[in-house]
């Protein structure tokens, strides 16, 4: 299992270093949407440099190199612990050959592990995969996108909002809004709806592992998504909070069966350096 070590390594490496080409494009295209020479244009062709600068001298993109994410589906038969084990294994390395800020911290007494590991640290998800070959999907989220992260229960009588896709959308919007610029947008928002918080708190996580440019497989969601993408760029927060027309890069939506009783919004986000990679095996 060394090169499966290896490989997650490799994952980590570009994941931290190479942003995916699908946002790099989409930020690329946003800088020319905005004023010319405003504070919001300037700060998206500075991004624009950082994320050559950072494949070139496979350098992290960001001095926060986030919270480790990943998502493993696993062969039938395939040890689940093992592979958490191989996982921990490659963090403490990525974190010292990359290298990786240390940022697993004991919450008890606030001690720092010093390599990206502790309990509970990396974060995994395990699922069945649908074949012999194990698929391992990670987010690094930077804690400043973790922390503006909102949860909602419909029906919101301050938002007025009800239990509808147009009460999704009055959450979605409340919870950029009151994002403003704090943790580095153009931002990307993931939005899951459904029967429980932790339920609804994973799903919001996997939007952000879907592409840009991708199309919801749900007409009413697609839809969503689309006029959310338009709402949300209207309020006018802009790159880094300087105001213009580009405050997210896209949003996506997803949602499972809910219980009469609940009707449950998370709503995530990622910043412009949405760092996301898979690795196939």
């Amino acid at each position: 299992m060394l090169k499966l070590i290896d490989g997650i390594v490799e994952l980590y490496k570009k994941a931290a270093t190479s942003l995916p080409p699908d946002v790099e494009s989409v930020i690329i295209d946003s800088a020319n949407k905005e004023e010319a020479n405003s504070s919001s244009s300037n700060s998206l062709k500075i991004i624009g440099e950082n994320i050559r600068m950072s494949r070139r001298e496979m350098t992290p993109i960001c001095q926060d190199t986030g919270i480790p994410i990943f998502f493993v589906q696993v062969p039938k038969g395939v040890s689940q612990r093992e592979i958490k084990d191989i996982i921990y294994d490659a963090t403490r390395k990525a974190t010292d050959v990359i290298p990786l800020r240390p940022n697993a911290v004991d919450p008890v007494s606030g001690i720092n592990s010093g390599n990206n590991t502790g309990e509970g640290f990396p974060v995994i998800y395990f699922d069945e995969s649908e074949n012999d070959t194990l698929r391992i999907d990670l987010i690094l989220k930077g804690g400043g996108s973790e922390n503006i992260g909102m949860t909602y229960k419909l029906p919101d009588k301050r938002l007025n909002a009800q239990r509808n896709l147009d009460g999704v959308r009055k959450c979605v919007i409340d919870a950029v809004f009151n994002a403003q610029g704090r943790a580095c947008p153009p931002y990307i928002v993931g939005v899951g709806i459904g029967a429980t918080k932790d339920q609804v708190a994973l799903l919001s996580k996997k939007q952000l592992l879907r592409k840009i440019n991708d199309r919801n497989i749900s007409d009413d969601l697609a839809a969503l998504e689309s006029s959310l993408t338009e709402e949300t760029n209207r309020l006018g927060i802009g790159p880094m909070g300087f105001g213009g027309v580009t405050t997210v890069l896209g949003v996506k939506a997803a949602s499972n069966h809910r219980h009469p009783a609940t009707y449950l919004v998370d709503v995530s986000f990622s910043c412009w350096a949405s760092r996301r990679g898979t690795l196939l095996w």
